[in-house]
């Protein structure tokens, strides 16, 4: 049907809480919703998409005629985190949540890192990555020591001064610590470089040269098939990290939302056969994690800026799916992902009927969808969209 396909990840972009949103301690979470109540922004790209239509949203309204199919989807696997979701979205069915570290690392897994690195460790709590530097920061500019740290997520997190412990030490770290915790035993799904820079406390900033060393899916994803299959796979973003390079036949490095969409629109430029794969992080990790509602609004108002230039890169034979990995309702209590339902809208190059279409159990049924559409046999749990869309053809 189509040779190419952009798909478009907005990382924590949640739609309501699912059905078993309860159970996760996150009942009553809207992500999209009480951000747009909190802060009221116009997305009139998103709203001719259908995004209204899916869910009653503060100034969002529900066209007549969408420019898109709209629908929304629940998450199966047994987890709220990035990599649940997105191995999810690439037909994965995650039955074994990833470990969490609410009071810390054990002190055998903290023996470990002291031991291959030479370092000592301070912190080892769930911590807010802005605020463990201001905490630590001037004491790792004084010892050397590492500032290990987590969250709410299977994560463990380093964070470093560049001038103290220089990138390559860090990655090299981060790296060793990815073997010790691929066990059972200390299982977790990413470890994270966090560099920073500053003088002291009051200016500590955060670089861009976060790395993130994630374990490999726990089996073959639709990626997987793409590439035995001869098709291209380009990571935009995060999204290599994620998958650990299963898969991927091209990866490009992002700085942030906004040079996530211009690498896209870099790549709709290109001749290729196959898959786009972009995740757009700035919601999760600056807006959502960090409970900032008014900065969660104005990136949803950024990025609907842009549809347009993504639009007119759109092929004929080109399909774009924008969708989400979980949610994360900055007006939620804590600092934790919220189990939700996520938006799923499909836009095609060519003339098509759009409207609603059926919602989906699984986010497996965006892998089915790209497997079937390309011709390539894939098993997964998720059922194909591509019959709807060609009943919808004009």
């Amino acid at each position: 049907m189509f040779n190419r396909i952009h798909l478009i990840v907005l990382d924590s972009v949640g739609i309501g809480a699912q059905h078993d949103a309860e159970a996760f301690g996150d009942k009553g979470s809207h992500t999209l919703k009480n951000t747009l109540e909190t802060h009221g922004v116009e997305l009139p790209h998103l709203e001719k998409f259908g995004l209204g239509c899916i869910d009653a949203l503060p100034g969002v309204g529900c066209p007549e005629e969408p420019e898109a199919f709209y629908s929304k989807m629940d998450e199966i696997s047994k987890g709220k985190d990035t990599m649940t979701g997105h191995w999810e979205i690439a037909g994965l069915n995650i039955t074994e949540p990833f470990k969490v570290y609410p009071d810390g690392f054990p002190q055998a897994l903290l023996d470990a890192i002291r031991e291959a690195t030479g370092r000592d460790i301070v912190g080892n709590k769930p911590a807010s990555g802005t605020e463990i530097i201001k905490e630590y920061g001037e004491h790792q500019l004084e010892t050397g020591d590492l500032i290990v740290y987590t969250s709410n997520d299977p994560v463990l997190q380093i964070a470093a001064h560049e001038d103290v412990i220089p990138l390559e030490e860090l990655y090299q770290i981060c790296s060793k610590v990815r073997e010790m915790t691929k066990e059972p035993e200390f299982l977790v799904g990413r470890v994270i470089a966090r560099p920073y820079v500053g003088e002291s406390r009051e200016n500590f900033t955060r670089t861009e040269n976060r790395h993130d060393y994630a374990l490999e899916p726990f089996g073959r994803t639709v990626l997987n098939s793409l590439d035995e299959n001869d098709k291209d796979v380009i990571a935009i973003g995060k999204i290599e990290d994620i998958f650990t390079g299963s898969g991927v036949t091209e990866a490009v490095r992002t700085k942030n939302n906004e040079d996530g969409v211009d690498k896209l629109l870099e790549v709709m430029d290109k001749e290729f056969e196959g898959l786009s794969f972009l995740n757009l992080v700035d919601f999760d990790a600056l807006y959502g994690h960090r409970r900032d509602p008014k900065g969660y609004s104005n990136a949803l108002k950024s990025f609907d800026d842009r549809i347009p230039e993504i639009l007119s890169k759109l092929r004929e034979n080109d399909l774009l799916i924008i969708t989400a990995d979980h949610g994360n309702d900055p007006t939620f209590t804590g600092t934790d992902h919220t189990r939700e339902s996520v938006p799923l809208l499909i836009k095609a190059g060519r003339a098509m009927n759009y409207g609603r279409i059926r919602n989906s159990e699984t986010f497996s049924d965006i892998a089915a969808t790209i497997a079937e559409n390309f011709g390539i046999e894939y098993a997964t749990h998720g059922k194909s969209l591509t019959g709807v869309l060609k009943q919808h053809e004009e």
